[in-house]
């Protein structure tokens, strides 16, 4: 795991990107879509969340990208401006070697620096035993709920929750990303 390198997403990633999401799409239950998107829906939707301010990252190794993570909108009302949800993919050849957690480390310290207060995830087969529902359980969230049967396949969908910084605790931080935003568009 030490010569793995994370850093921010460029445009120059989306190749590889939209191929490891293609493959998530076309042979595994974490994705909503039925067909993977093309390079250039890929890039619309890279763009949209950069231009939002949201984190985005790749892991590489060797000048290979072996993964990617970011933090979205959960939902588009002004009152969940304080959550994100996350999304973490790895490419097949690159499972297993701890990509997914060293992503996901660094996307929770990069929403934590941007004031948000929950990450959400919404995990497309819930089982307990899936690499998704461990990896999210060992970096602390917690299961907020369950969806029945999605996919074609009747798969559960899991939700999983981790506050950070104080959660709903304590009140918003004026200065943060989404509250700087939020004041911006009024």
């Amino acid at each position: 795991m030490s010569s793995i390198t994370l850093r921010a997403a460029t445009s120059a990633d989306l190749d590889r990107i939209t191929e490891i999401y293609a493959d998530a799409v076309t042979n595994g239950t974490a994705s909503y879509e039925l067909d993977p998107p093309s390079r250039i829906e890929m890039g619309a939707r890279f763009d949209s969340l950069v231009a939002g301010g949201f984190p985005y990252l790749v892991a590489e190794k060797g000048g290979i990208v072996l993964g990617y993570a970011y933090a979205g909108a959960f939902r588009p009302r002004p009152a969940y401006r304080f959550v994100v949800e996350d999304s973490v993919y790895v490419a097949p050849d690159a499972k297993g070697q701890g990509v997914g957690l060293l992503l996901m480390q660094r996307l929770i310290e990069a929403a934590k620096a941007a004031g948000f207060r929950q990450i959400i995830a919404v995990i497309g087969d819930g089982r307990p035993d899936s690499a998704s529902v461990r990896l999210h359980e060992k970096l602390g969230f917690h299961h907020s709920g369950r969806l029945e049967g999605k996919h074609g396949r009747w798969l559960d969908t899991m939700f999983m929750q981790l506050p950070i910084n104080g959660g709903a605790s304590v009140p918003p931080d004026p200065q943060s990303l989404p509250e700087r935003k939020f004041r911006k568009q009024k």
